[in-house]
């Protein structure tokens, strides 16, 4: 917080963002989504560990974002056609991308095939089957992982924890070893390793550990049916912390992927994606009213549609006042809500905030993965501008959706038509 300028992200004032922009916008930080890919990538190489990055799209696919990314080397993790063809367009080698997901269609896969991506996670035998169809059709050959349910629990919140037995993700893993086999035999198919992702938003390291320690096993067991393995797929889901949690260091999952990996001749990629943007944004807002009466409700001009984390996992976002007048103030206990008609529209409950007249602009901290991506025009809100900062700099990367682009695309029939 500097003295004159309020909160600052990198040598930019928060106030001038929200003056030249406008609220609700999201905000993010070159400078900050840099330093952590240094940081993680840093963690891999001390671990002595050769391991590629790919970045997580769904976390925040912003075309800037990914273009930052592609700069410093990062590789892509897709979970659709529409994310695919965004790291595409940001410049990311084709030979940089992973496509995962349980559901991708025929249409995806084939996209992926004359992309020529560097692999598809598959996961399951069915995936497998539609798979090679698709690729014999078309004279391709597909280089395929099977991602594996190693049936490890994450410890992290029940609706991201992905490796559990009863998860839609993934083979279980007691199936590995003859769908591999199955692979092998399959047109089309050129099954090169395995993959696995417990989850998001994962801070301790032993569910890691005992994930890997199982990967391990499965590729020995691969080999020594004499099958080839040569890639293992780490995932991502490393946390951050969004509140006072103890931080997940990305050198604590490298020395679980080293303890457990690295002596397997086995060319490895970790996806990471909200450890590297999560801090690096936030969503500002400005205070629409507030009402005194008990509890002291802060009404907000963003809303669940813009920040949707709150209503669906209960989430904790810091949310700080941006003015250096407004922070000098006492806090006192507040509601921080927004004006969509649920009452899920909550962003916080009793939580400490000074005075604030309207039109006082707060930032919602830690905003950068899982936000503009999940947002919606629920209530026929458009969709929030967003910025991006670089030093001094500043530059709109989206700018605020019209309201007429909400039904620009929709059609009346004839037969609706007024006389």
């Amino acid at each position: 917080m500097h003295a004159r300028d309020g909160l600052l992200l990198e040598g930019v004032p928060l106030i001038a963002v929200a003056r030249e922009v406008g609220t609700p916008c999201w905000v993010y930080s070159a400078g900050t989504i840099r330093a952590r890919y240094r940081t993680f990538a840093a963690a891999l190489a001390g671990a002595g560990l050769d391991a590629h990055i790919h970045y997580a799209v769904k976390a925040n696919d912003q075309l800037a974002v990914l273009h930052v990314m592609r700069a410093l080397g990062a590789g892509a993790d897709v979970v659709s056609g529409g994310e695919l063809l965004r790291a595409r367009a940001a410049g990311i080698a084709a030979e940089r991308i992973v496509f995962s997901g349980v559901g991708k269609t025929a249409q995806e896969l084939r996209l992926a095939l004359e992309t020529e991506i560097a692999q598809i996670n598959v996961e399951s035998a069915e995936e497998l089957a539609m798979l090679s169809a698709v690729a014999a059709g078309m004279g391709r050959t597909a280089r395929v992982a099977l991602r594996v349910n190693p049936d490890i629990d994450a410890r992290t919140h029940a609706k991201i924890t992905t490796g559990v037995a009863g998860n839609k993700f993934g083979i279980a893993h007691d199936d590995i070893v003859p769908l591999y086999g199955r692979a092998a035999a399959l047109p089309g198919i050129a099954p090169v390793g395995l993959a696995v992702h417990i989850g998001s938003q994962v801070m301790g390291m032993a569910p890691y550990r005992a994930a890997y320690a199982r990967i391990a096993a499965l590729v020995r067991a691969l080999r020594a049916e004499r099958f080839c393995v040569s890639r293992v797929d780490c995932g991502g889901g490393l946390g951050i912390v969004y509140r006072n949690e103890p931080a997940a260091l990305p050198e604590a999952l490298a020395g679980a992927i080293a303890t457990t990996l690295r002596g397997l001749d086995v060319a490895l990629i970790v996806e990471p994606g909200r450890w590297l943007v999560g801090p690096a944004g936030l969503l500002l807002a400005s205070v629409i009213l507030v009402r005194q009466s008990e509890p002291r409700l802060v009404v907000l001009d963003a809303a669940m549609n813009d920040l949707i984390r709150p209503a669906m996992y209960d989430a904790w976002h810091g949310i700080v006042p941006v003015s250096p007048v407004d922070a000098a103030q006492p806090a006192t206990p507040a509601d921080i809500v927004g004006p969509v008609c649920e009452t899920a529209d909550t962003f916080a409950r009793s939580r400490a905030l000074p005075p604030l007249a309207a039109d006082a602009v707060v930032a919602i901290l830690d905003a950068g993965a899982y936000g503009a991506v999940m947002s919606s025009t629920y209530n026929a809100r458009p969709l929030a501008a967003q910025a991006l900062v670089d030093g001094e700099r500043l530059a709109v990367i989206r700018a605020r959706q019209p309201h007429t682009a909400l039904w620009q695309a929709e059609q009346v029939p004839d037969f609706l038509a007024a006389p």
